[in-house]
């Protein structure tokens, strides 16, 4: 374990570039998602395989929760939504790996999908509401609010990264802490909490990134069929 959480392992170097664990470890995953959500559709059948139900499964309780969250056609945001929440969580679930450290559990990592979750408030909002009444957002309900608007924009993004940051990493450092004072299966217990914390921490930051999406479109949900409200 590292001695600050704030410090990051090389892995190896890249010519003069190191490569740091968090980075080598984020890779991983996204291959492992790739390589796996390939397998489990490029057969797709009307008679579905363990895989292919399993995916649909999966793809449909993410349909649901954007559509109950955001009163919105989930297709436009089930890509990026999906993407955060698998990523996430198989993330903060690679603590299982001996000797991994989740990528989340380092600020770089969380703030990348923070910053994911911004930018892509600020293009739903413009894709659903135009240029011009995507800005009109930041002087609701009076134009002298364009200031705070604005900052809270910026602090909720922020709050992602400390959130999804601080509870991640509270959690890999007190099992450090209780293994190298207690032994290998004390910690047993605070494994298993930090791995339903971490499921509910993804869960959190997906629920999350549809609320402010949600904001930014207003009441141009685009495809809201009747009878969804």
């Amino acid at each position: 374990m590292n001695a600050s959480p704030l410090d990051l392992t090389v892995a190896f170097h890249l010519g003069p570039v190191p490569i740091a664990m968090p980075v080598l470890v984020t890779w991983a995953i996204m291959l492992i998602l790739a390589g796996g959500a390939w397998l489990a559709t490029r057969r797709l059948s009307l008679h579905p395989s363990t895989a292919q139900a399993a995916v649909e499964t999966i793809v449909g309780a993410i349909e649901s929760q954007i559509r109950e969250t955001m009163r919105a056609d989930p297709r436009a945001f089930v890509p990026l939504i999906g993407t955060l929440f698998l990523f996430i969580f198989t993330a903060n679930w690679s603590s299982l790996v001996p000797g991994i450290e989740p990528p989340t559990a380092h600020l770089e990592t969380d703030a990348a999908a923070a910053l994911i979750v911004f930018l892509a408030t600020i293009y739903y909002g413009i894709r659903f509401r135009g240029l011009r009444g995507y800005l009109r957002t930041f002087a609701d309900p009076a134009f002298y609010m364009i200031p705070l608007n604005v900052i809270e924009t910026l602090t909720r993004t922020f709050s992602l990264v400390v959130r999804l940051f601080g509870n991640v990493m509270s959690g890999v450092f007190v099992i450090g802490i209780v293994l190298s004072l207690a032994g290998l299966l004390v910690p047993v217990p605070l494994m298993a909490l930090d791995l339903l914390t971490g499921a509910v921490q993804a869960y959190i930051f997906s629920i999350l990134a549809m609320v402010f999406i949600a904001g930014a479109i207003g009441g141009h949900q685009g495809g809201m069929q009747q009878g969804d409200t």
